[in-house]
């Protein structure tokens, strides 16, 4: 239950993160503000908007990151909780690989078939 809703919160956050990253302004938006054509004037001031879209991005960023390593771990706890084997060869050695009922009969070679081979 615990992984399904960490699952939805970390796509949630994956969303939010690709939305935070598409608003951002390039580097080259910067040098018309330094000239006067950026707006001085709005509610974060003239450097204000941009700092805390990088902290909203970065905190976002964090618990994306958080989430992808929870997941991580309770997806490998929940396949070494079973009691199965883990690997191929603990299967492998569970069950017979020839059934026991079929005759082991190795094929000879006559003396007809080594003549047949070119020296």
């Amino acid at each position: 239950m615990s992984f399904q809703i960490i699952l939805i919160i970390h796509v949630l956050l994956a969303l939010g993160l690709i939305a935070l990253i598409l608003m951002q302004h390039g580097k080259g938006a910067d040098a018309g503000a330094a000239f006067g054509a950026g707006a001085s004037g709005s509610v974060f001031g003239a450097r204000g908007a941009n700092l805390f879209m990088y902290k909203l991005t970065a905190s976002v960023a964090f618990a994306f990151f958080i989430t992808s390593l929870t997941l991580a771990y309770l997806a490998t706890n929940e396949t070494s909780a079973d009691n199965e084997p883990t690997s191929i060869m603990e299967s492998a050695g569970s069950a017979p690989i020839v059934p026991s009922d079929v005759p082991m009969i190795a094929p000879t070679a006559s003396e007809s078939d080594i003549s047949d081979i070119p020296e």
